[in-house]
């Protein structure tokens, strides 16, 4: 059974870095058949897809994020983080961490963590 678990500061201040883990188990974040991606959902919006690293490393980044957004993966642990950079509060969502078979699919999700930005 996979299971992913986000763990990280439920708030952050204006102008900081958001930080966020996702630990994986039941499945090796090298396993080449699948993609480890973030996503996002603000209060009363739909879901964000925020950005991805694969098997081997390489990332890809949403767009509109791009300029702020950074993940990372620390392979002995079998974690996935995720950083944004200068938060504001339109970044207040729940975070969540997933595993992807495809682009835009997504088979296991995490629980999700709400982060809050404010002063």
């Amino acid at each position: 059974q996979v299971q992913l678990q986000e763990s990280g500061p439920g708030l952050v201040k204006p102008s900081q870095t958001l930080s966020l883990t996702c630990t994986v188990s039941g499945d090796s974040i090298t396993t080449s058949a699948y993609a480890w991606s973030w996503i996002r959902q603000p209060p009363g919006k739909g879901l964000e897809w925020m950005g991805v690293i694969v098997y081997d490393g390489n990332t890809a980044y949403s767009p509109s994020l791009k300029s702020r957004t950074s993940i990372s993966r620390d392979t002995s642990k079998n974690q996935f983080s995720l950083q944004l950079s200068s938060v504001t509060p339109e970044d207040t969502a729940v975070y969540y961490c997933a595993r992807s078979p495809g682009p835009t699919r997504v088979d296991y999700w995490g629980k999700g963590t709400l982060v809050t930005v404010s002063s």
